[in-house]
């Protein structure tokens, strides 16, 4: 009896090993905007994989898809993203995303920021350069919202947050023999709210 045995058996195939991998991301502030045209730019720039969602960029936290992002980029991988303003609207939040990258050995880079690039030195210049612009520019509004709130102070139009529970509203409804817990149920504010305003 002839037996045959596929030569190929006994080949060993080459192990693949990880290659450099170019991850996007994507962010819209709100369910009402698209993000048609950031995948769009993202694919044309060669990215395999892209993390995308519709919430405010005020911070990092509850950003999911940000979160798993930074989670599955691996060493050697570059992080994209279309504008620095996608990726993050405080300075703090863009450095300690950049921070953690570094510690992974991955790079950002930012399409429409062309010299936003951590793979280069004058890259890692820019960004440094962009995110002291952004805290200065931060103070300047800071400042002057706080010149505008002296001003109406002076000018008596200045009143601050408007109370936004009526306590003669928790008393009447006190009065009524309803409790601490009740009010705060029927007006939708805290037992401790309701506290304050009896105590008012």
């Amino acid at each position: 009896m002839t037996i045959l045995v596929s030569v190929r058996a006994f080949v060993l195939e080459p192990i693949e090993t990880e290659t450099q991998m170019l991850v996007g991301y994507g962010r819209v502030s709100s369910e009402r905007q698209s993000l048609d045209i950031q995948h769009e730019a993202l694919a044309q720039a060669g990215c395999e994989k892209v993390f995308s969602e519709k919430m405010s960029g005020r911070s990092t936290n509850e950003r999911e898809q940000l979160a798993m992002a930074l989670d599955f980029v691996r060493d050697g991988d570059t992080l994209v993203c279309t504008r620095l303003d996608r990726l993050a609207r405080s300075v703090g939040d863009l450095h300690r995303i950049i921070e953690r990258l570094t510690e992974k050995k991955v790079a950002f880079r930012c399409l429409n920021q062309s010299g936003v690039d951590t793979d280069t030195s004058t890259g890692r210049l820019m960004l440094s350069i962009l995110g002291a612009v952004a805290a200065f520019e931060n103070d300047i509004r800071r400042e002057r919202q706080l010149e505008g709130i002296e001003k109406a102070k002076a000018a008596g139009k200045y009143r601050g947050r408007p109370v936004s529970i009526d306590p003669a509203k928790v008393k009447a409804l006190k009065e009524t023999g309803m409790g601490a817990a009740e009010i705060a149920k029927a007006m939708n504010i805290g037992r401790a709210s309701v506290y304050r305003a009896l105590a008012a």
